[in-house]
């Protein structure tokens, strides 16, 4: 799902996807009249002393905002006024059919400092995103507890028991992950030529495994602590929520918590237990986190801070 970041006073209808349109199609804003966009090569989209270039990939017009070339969708709508948005692709300007372009381009560059702003932080925002991306492929790294693990294809190895092995940077296998250090390698009995999907599914299946074996015994770490009791564990894989819990005592932990710190781990099992306490989130829920994890909100930050890498 695409993330857009709206004006405030773009409170009418989301914008729907445009039609694609090719480079030579692009016109530089300036022009006046309807829109009848020309393809001559009177208007290139060759700017000069444009310090960079932000294209949305169906970009109809070009307008240099603080010495920055931007080229951006647009799009007549039934609406009441000038509305911008940018998401991951760019710069998307809608506005009613009435409008004339001195107008819109007046709005634009009244909110040029915005524009630029915005653009440059999704563009940052993408880079980290496409560093968290996960590469399925013998070498590749995973995280696992804040810490790098490497994946090795071995097809002499079935390891039809668990899926796979972990072991140190010795060779030794680890038994616990809780026992987990720098330089530890997960072994699956793959052969070199496995598909990423298949490699994918060999080291989730795996990660689930012992995600389920850690959660449960954090778990039984807390809930004393807590008086409370749990009845079940389930995994989760909401792209949104780490975890919930029932009246019953059930509780649902996202296994992708697997890759984060122990600590943090521990934030979200406490977090959870608390509710058997209190079903809901008020002044006294939270007491009742601290009392077990005093520093539970530089936890909650790291969670929220460093977010889980990218499956897919």
């Amino acid at each position: 799902m695409r993330q857009y970041v709206q004006l405030p006073l773009d409170l009418f209808d989301p914008f729907k996807d445009h039609e694609t349109v090719s480079p030579s199609e692009i016109v530089k804003s300036g022009n006046t009249g309807a829109d009848n966009f020309s393809k001559s090569t009177e208007n290139s989209v060759n700017l000069q002393n444009e310090v960079s270039l932000f294209r949305h990939p169906n970009a109809k017009r070009v307008i240099v905002l603080q010495n920055t070339e931007i080229a951006y969708a647009f799009r007549r709508a039934k609406r009441r006024t000038i509305g911008m948005s940018v998401g991951y692709d760019g710069l998307t300007v809608s506005a009613p059919r009435w409008v004339g372009w001195g107008e819109i381009e007046a709005a634009l560059q009244e909110r040029a400092d915005w524009i630029v702003r915005k653009i440059v932080e999704m563009q940052d925002r993408q880079k980290f995103l496409s560093k968290r991306k996960l590469i399925w492929e013998n070498g590749a790294y995973f995280p696992l507890l804040g810490l790098e693990v490497q994946i090795i294809l071995d097809s002499s190895h079935a390891f039809s028991q668990t899926g796979g092995v972990l072991r140190d940077a010795d060779g030794t296998t680890v038994l616990n992950i809780s026992d987990l250090a720098a330089g530890a390698k997960l072994y699956l009995g793959l052969p070199l030529s496995a598909h990423p999907t298949q490699i994918q599914d060999a080291v989730q299946a795996w990660l689930m495994r012992q995600a389920k074996n850690l959660f449960a015994h954090r778990l039984d770490h807390f809930a004393p602590l807590l008086g409370v009791s749990w009845t079940k564990l389930s995994l989760s894989s909401a792209n949104t929520r780490w975890g919930s819990a029932a009246s019953d005592g059930s509780i649902r932990l996202n296994w992708r918590l697997i890759h984060f710190k122990i600590d943090v781990i521990d934030y979200v099992v406490a977090h959870e237990l608390s509710h058997l306490r209190v079903m809901d989130h008020s002044p006294k829920f939270w007491d009742t986190v601290k009392e077990v994890v005093p520093d539970f909100k530089a936890r909650r930050a790291a969670l929220s801070d460093n977010g889980a890498p990218i499956w897919s």
